[in-house]
């Protein structure tokens, strides 16, 4: 399975004649592919650049200067680049990243503007929105399910998770978190549901003004979903009761996760905080949690649900090492 959008790094040097002899015939022969100019100049005078357009809708891009080029696509790499290095937006030239991102960005204002209509969003999850395997799933699930909020509009998840990734909080992690949302052909709507778990949680301690890294990796082989303050917290996310085929109950759902976390990461790190993410609970079924507030065996735990308009409700068990008063209403 393909990854996130990187660029592979070349520095062997290119010419437009060596360009079309080993990048774009063999992708002509696979694909049926064109080679055409680049919609932006690269910011720097010693690159030229060029845009891969194959009949299939893959894109690919190339920007080459003596001794040194890179290439970023969605489609298969040519025989040429396949020995070499791998690098991330933040990793390649300032010049060059800009340039494909803008490319990119350019590209999906034409074939998905409801989506670019998001700037913070659109940027922070190119490198899926635009991989091999995730660019039509990713963006299906922003679409059809509104980022995983129930009874929303799509409008009303894109929002959320704009003023989420406006404030900046997850520039750092950007590779590492988009990548949680799936490069998978595969349209895993539960998974990808539990993703955004995640980015509920990033808000929700964004919000309380709390320092933390994302996916934290231990000695005892897990990466918990973030460390705060030197603490460590684990996310979890129940699927509606609709969609289990057990547990048919919100109060059973949220117990059934709860202990599921309790025999995986948390039997290694019973001192770590547990979040139960019911976002993807209707008002119904959350209002049946709210009323019980069943426990889950472990403390400190955070049952919360998050809804479009910004507002986090929940309980919770146990004393948390941190203070997330204001960022989430106790019920």
């Amino acid at each position: 399975m393909a990854g996130p959008l990187r660029f592979r790094r070349s520095n062997e040097t290119w010419t437009r004649d060596r360009v079309r002899k080993q990048l774009l015939a063999p992708l002509e022969s696979s694909f049926g592919a064109r080679i055409e100019d680049p919609w932006f100049a690269v910011g720097d005078d010693r690159y030229d650049a060029v845009r891969f357009e194959m009949d299939n809708g893959d894109i690919a891009l190339f920007a080459f200067r003596p001794g040194r080029a890179y290439w970023l696509g969605n489609t298969e790499t040519p025989e040429p680049l396949w020995r070499t290095d791998k690098e991330t937006f933040d990793e390649a030239p300032y010049a060059v990243s800009r340039w494909a991102q803008r490319e990119l960005t350019a590209r999906m204002e034409l074939t998905d503007p409801w989506l670019t209509d998001y700037e913070h969003l659109s940027w922070f999850f190119l490198p899926v929105f635009c991989s091999k395997d995730g660019r039509d799933s990713t963006r299906r699930f922003f679409e059809e399910d509104a980022a995983g909020f129930p009874d929303a509009t799509r409008e009303d998840g894109l929002e959320f998770y704009e003023s989420l990734l406006s404030t900046g909080a997850l520039d750092e992690y950007r590779y590492t978190m988009a990548s949680k949302l799936g490069t998978s052909p595969g349209y895993d709507i539960g998974r990808m549901r539990a993703t955004m778990a995640e980015f509920n949680v990033a808000k929700i301690l964004a919000d309380a003004g709390l320092d933390f890294e994302p996916e934290v990796e231990q000695d005892s082989g897990h990466a918990l979903d973030f460390a705060v303050d030197g603490r460590l917290v684990e996310v979890t996310r129940p699927e509606p009761p609709a969609r289990r085929s057990h547990a048919d109950h919100p109060v059973a759902a949220v117990r059934e996760t709860g202990r599921a976390k309790q025999d995986d990461q948390l039997a290694k790190h019973p001192e770590a905080a547990l979040f139960v993410d019911c976002t993807s609970f209707t008002e119904t079924e959350w209002a049946a949690v709210k009323g019980e507030q069943p426990s889950v065996n472990h403390e400190p735990t955070v049952v919360f649900r998050a809804r479009p308009d910004g507002h986090i409700e929940g309980y919770r068990y146990g004393k948390l090492p941190f203070d997330l008063d204001g960022a989430i209403e106790w019920v």
